[in-house]
């Protein structure tokens, strides 16, 4: 390839171990034991991407990977490691940064709408069992067919009370609907609800293309997510990171072999993406993960074991960053064993198994994927420093940043227009004065009685008798009265607001 780019540089050993921009879209897997070094290496990758004017995306579990957005600066460790290395003048800069967080703290809000994650992810953020999966799907079917928007987790709800409502008349061309799977959805949502996910879905959505963003100088904006918060609610930061990743596949173009990815995606914990997958969604990821790459972008799954990943998945990853593993256990000796058998043997490396257990903090065994597409001979290398600073940075300094960000202002303000939840809240106010109209209009029916003519004569006094009404005509009355009260209106609109979900506003 001609016109190929220079090869970023990821670590040394003999030689430079670089990863060619042209096969970074081929995926990626970065994995090690906790504290060998997996976040820095996850930095200095990010770091080369965005020097070369490639986005990257990058949840930030843990809170350190805030750094990259300053300039480093020397200290006796990486002074130590520069000069083993033979780096020469290590150049120290902050990369461009825009910072995201789902609950508008420490970054700008990244939302969705409900409609737009669809049954089957939303289904693995609830951990719906088949049943209710399905019982949510129609669901979704009917609010399509009623042209309902869902952007809430109000809307949802609104569309469940409807199906569970009109069971009958549904069931009858989509399936039963159970009172009871639709509870379990209900309470699924609230759990949901107190996680965050209300944060989450509603508008303005995100749109993905403000990821793939370059500064004046044409280097790459590095995503970040905070995710520290989120990592308590596994189920929601792996369900939306799969959702990021879908509707990237979905929205962006084909772009054949590019001599750089569109965008870089890393998906840290990757193991709680596929924590007791249903088979449906497995299929999906494996799909989306293959197929992706065509796309633009590449993938490079951030784990502490390779195991954590499946086989279908992991065949995909032509980039290995594999720090070191422990093999206290049978588990993890299968692990060192499996891993071992995936890099292309290096007569000079020895015992893959056996170096992978001695690893230091910052080394690594590293195959990156050649011009030819096949894999390198595997090395071990020292990873180099990051050219940011290391671990986190203060809130004044996040704050800024954020202050100045291009997107600043556009998604800090929730939207709330009409919707699944306000139209058929409309419904029923409106059945619910009808039937007010027409209890009034029987009660006057009722009350109009015919006065008899006063009989003639001077000595004659009108009656002042009248006929007592019966319990039964009492409380009828009476019902009726409160019915059109606006007491009794507030009571009949809150049995339904307590299902419907009240609004906000």
């Amino acid at each position: 390839m001609s016109d190929q780019l220079p090869g970023l540089l990821v670590g040394k050993s003999g030689i430079d171990v670089a990863l060619l921009p042209a096969m970074a879209n081929r995926h990626g897997l970065v994995a090690g034991a906790t504290g060998t070094g997996k976040t820095v290496t996850l930095q200095v990758l990010a770091e080369a991407f965005s020097s070369i004017g490639v986005p990257v995306f990058a949840a930030d579990v843990k809170g350190d990977l805030s750094g990259i957005s300053q300039a480093g600066a020397m200290n006796p460790k990486i002074d130590e490691r520069v000069g083993k290395m033979g780096l020469g003048e290590w150049g120290f800069y902050g990369s461009p940064v825009t910072f995201w967080d789902v609950f508008g703290e420490n970054g700008h809000p990244i939302r969705t709408t409900v409609s737009e994650v669809g049954p089957l992810l939303l289904g693995r953020m609830l951990n719906l069992n088949d049943t209710q999966e399905a019982v949510l799907t129609i669901a979704f079917r009917v609010a399509d067919e009623n042209g309902l928007l869902l952007l809430d987790i109000k809307d949802l709800r609104a569309m469940l009370k409807y199906v569970s409502d009109n069971a009958r008349e549904i069931g009858s061309t989509y399936g039963n609907v159970s009172p009871a799977s639709v509870g379990a959805i209900q309470r699924s949502l609230l759990a949901l609800e107190e996680q965050g996910g209300d944060l989450f879905f509603g508008e303005p959505a995100l749109d993905l293309f403000d990821f793939i963003q370059t500064d004046g100088n044409g280097r790459g904006m590095v995503n970040i997510l905070a995710a520290d918060r989120l990592m308590s609610s596994p189920r929601l930061y792996s369900t939306m990171l799969l959702w990021l990743l879908s509707e990237l596949f979905e929205r962006l173009p084909e772009a054949g072999d590019l001599p750089k990815p569109k965008l870089v995606f890393f998906f840290d914990e990757a193991h709680l993406l596929f924590d007791d997958a249903p088979d449906a969604l497995l299929t999906k990821i494996e799909q989306v993960v293959r197929l992706i790459r065509s796309k633009g972008v590449g993938v490079y799954f951030v784990t502490q074991n390779p195991i954590d990943i499946p086989d279908t998945v992991l065949a995909q990853c032509g980039n290995k960053v594999q720090h070191a593993l422990r093999a206290y256990t049978p588990r993890e000796a299968k692990a060192v064993k499996a891993m071992a058998e995936t890099f292309r043997p290096n007569p000079t490396l020895g015992d893959v198994e056996a170096t992978v257990t001695e690893l230091k903090v910052g080394e690594a065994l590293v195959s990156f994927l050649q011009a030819d597409g096949s894999p390198m001979p595997v090395e071990r290398a020292m990873i180099v420093p990051p050219h940011g600073r290391i671990g986190a940075i203060a809130p004044a300094e996040r704050k800024a940043i954020m202050a100045g960000s291009l997107i600043a202002g556009h998604y800090e303000a929730a939207i709330d227009r009409e919707s699944a939840h306000e139209v058929l809240r409309a419904r029923a106010e409106a059945q619910i004065a009808a039937e007010e109209q027409a209890a009034a209009a029987a009660e006057a029916a009722k009350l109009e009685v015919k006065v008899p003519k006063p009989e003639s004569g001077p000595f004659r006094k009108p009656s002042t008798a009248s006929r007592k009404d019966t319990p039964l005509e009492a409380f009828t009355k009476s019902a009726t009265r409160a019915i059109g009260s606006q007491v009794g209106r507030q009571i009949a609109r809150g049995m339904l607001g307590t299902i419907l979900g009240g609004s906000k506003r």
